[in-house]
């Protein structure tokens, strides 16, 4: 379905009273129009009927009028940039982006994501990125080995005491 009739059908069930579908249909849009600022506005005008400032914060979070006290709400439930990546929900690069502050707004977030992780990281990539990532150090990698083969080692012993236990 077209951009336009679904934002005509977004019309309709508001007038209608029909809040939750209207956020639904407006969060599949948000979904398959990502660079669209129109779907993004009224998923955040939905969410301010629902009192949730945090949510509204997030889908004004590309658009430079958006209000300070949605965007901090916002940036505190999301409460570092990975999580932030993700609840912005853009595919592809900051150059698709509608706005110059918009593209700098996904720039940063992605950057300071890239940072937490230890890599650099893409709008499209983040799928695969755990937010607790690290990198894992050699002897990290050794101690656990060490720690493994201590345990099948302890374990051996006890069926080995098992064995001779019961033939005994």
């Amino acid at each position: 379905m077209a951009l336009n009739d679904t934002l005509d059908r977004v019309d309709a069930d508001l007038a209608a009273g029909r809040i939750p579908v209207a956020r639904q249909r407006l969060r599949g849009l948000v979904s398959s129009y990502p660079h669209e600022p129109a779907a993004r506005r009224r998923l955040a005008e939905v969410y301010r009927l629902y009192g949730d400032a945090a949510e509204a914060g997030r889908w004004m979070y590309l658009e430079e009028d958006r209000s300070p006290e949605e965007t901090a709400a916002f940036e505190e439930r999301y409460a570092n940039a990975v999580r932030l990546m993700r609840a912005v929900a853009w595919r592809g690069t900051e150059s698709d982006a509608p706005t110059t502050f918009a593209a700098g707004q996904l720039a940063a977030v992605r950057e300071a994501a890239s940072e937490i992780v230890g890599r650099p990281v893409t709008w499209d990539g983040l799928v695969e990125v755990k937010e607790d990532a690290r990198q894992i150090s050699p002897l990290t990698d050794a101690l656990t080995g060490i720690g493994c083969l201590l345990l099948t080692a302890v374990f051996l012993g006890i069926w080995v005491y098992g064995l001779v236990s019961l033939f005994d």
